[in-house]
């Protein structure tokens, strides 16, 4: 699962915009794909996408920010998906709220846009090699993009906000109509051709491979600059605090966070993801905050609907939501794919707590926690019972508040944009 999956994309983003510009793509780009005219073929094909990648990916940035591509006018994908929070959301809600007159309320957190290169194609059986790379293991459910894994590519997730009626609630017709009418509309044809306007069906494509190109960009959605980043480069020394937690964090007795949010290399060296991708069900508290649960019937399943629904009415997949990676997870206000907890410390806590004191986080009634109150009792079976989750209630958890205080500080370091502090001169004998 290597961070160069992300190359491939573009490739294909690019070859498709290439298609779809034709020769038309030729009379509005003199460079520098003209300039590859007496090169070989290999040569031009290759300037041509990295031409049409850059194009596409300088579209796809003005796009992410139009508030016009809404039905509403006012909700841009960068509102919910802040540069400044690893693009994530820039607030505190549970949820966000859009629709056409942007106070419908959704049901999930927003997730994060970064480190999505190295996400595999949704899986019902991952199959990869063990620690000694001599056995396949199958991994179970893997892979696919959103909380659900529904989809496997950055234009098909794009979509996804653009259409939903608590989101964007745009059409293709309007999003077509805000790109003719913007600023940008010429460095759009520029991109894909001046034909990219014949119907909105293919503007509306153009923009979803646009964004997908710049959501893929690698200073913005994969800088890997980390004071853990730096820290494996050997350019960064971790606190007490820090390098503890990292222990804990790794400790199968302890947090054993790293059986699903990886924190080694890769085995062809690459980065870790902090993820494994794969989709769990945790037993998450309902979180009553949200309007749509007040319908006690409602239950969201996760990978088996309601929004997804090629898995609906298979039981083994109720309640599994997609592992996200925690890098820059310290910028986020917001966990869980429900948003019930709002600080590091409870999730953590929710982790280690969550058996050993049920009362803390669940109803209780007639002196009884109720425990997975968001999950019908006939999925229970799906729940992960792995440390730290085999614990009793009564029993001592995992790990204790100091700990605890230790892996959010690990986390802290996860955050990217770090800068080692600056050495100071050597004296010499003159000073």
């Amino acid at each position: 699962m290597s961070p160069m999956r992300l190359s491939f994309s573009f490739v294909a983003a690019a070859l498709a915009a290439i298609a779809l510009t034709g020769c038309d793509s030729h009379a509005a780009n003199p460079s520098p794909v003209h300039e590859t005219a007496s090169a070989s073929p290999q040569a031009q094909s290759r300037a041509q996408v990295f031409a049409a990648v850059k194009e596409m990916t300088s579209v796809g940035t003005k796009l992410f920010s139009d508030p016009s591509l809404s039905g509403s006018g006012k909700l841009a994908c960068a509102s919910c998906h802040s540069p400044s929070h690893a693009f994530g959301p820039p607030n505190a809600l549970s949820v966000q709220f859009g629709g056409s007159d942007m106070h419908r309320p959704g049901f999930r957190a927003v997730p994060s846009l970064t480190y999505l290169q190295a996400v595999p194609a949704f899986s019902e059986h991952f199959h990869d090699s063990d620690d000694e790379g001599d056995e396949s293991v199958d991994a179970g459910p893997t892979g696919g993009l959103t909380w659900d894994g529904r989809v496997d590519h950055g234009a098909d997730q794009a979509r996804i906000p653009l259409l939903s009626s608590f989101e964007m609630g745009s059409s293709p017709a309007t999003v077509a109509a805000a790109v003719k009418a913007a600023p940008y509309a010429d460095d759009f044809r520029r991109a894909f051709g001046a034909n990219v306007f014949d119907s909105d069906e293919k503007t509306f494509a153009a923009v979803l491979r646009a964004l997908e190109a710049f959501e893929q960009e690698p200073k913005k959605f994969y800088p890997y600059t980390s004071k853990f980043d730096a820290f494996l480069a050997g350019k960064a020394t971790l606190t007490t605090a820090e390098m503890h937690g990292l222990e804990l964090f790794n400790d199968e007795r302890k947090g054993n966070c790293a059986a699903c949010h990886i924190s080694q290399r890769a085995k062809d060296g690459t980065p870790p993801q902090f993820s494994d991708f794969g989709l769990i069900a945790i037993g998450v508290p309902r979180n009553r905050a949200l309007p749509i649960n007040k319908d006690a019937r409602f239950h969201d399943l996760g990978a088996c609907g309601p929004e997804r629904t090629d898995l609906s009415g298979r039981d083994e997949f109720c309640g599994l939501f997609r592992t996200p990676s925690l890098r820059n997870v310290a910028l986020r206000k917001t966990f869980f794919h429900n948003g019930i907890y709002h600080s590091l410390e409870d999730v953590v806590r929710f982790y280690v707590e969550r058996d050993t004191n049920p009362e803390k986080f669940y109803p209780v009634s007639k002196g009884v926690a109720q425990k997975f109150d968001d999950l019908p009792r006939r999925y229970w079976g799906n729940v992960n019972m792995e440390p730290p989750f085999d614990r009793k209630r009564g029993e001592k958890p995992a790990l204790d508040e100091a700990e605890i205080r230790d892996i959010v500080a690990f986390l802290n370091t996860l955050t990217d944009g770090y800068e080692p502090a600056a050495k100071a001169p050597a004296k010499t004998a003159a000073n």
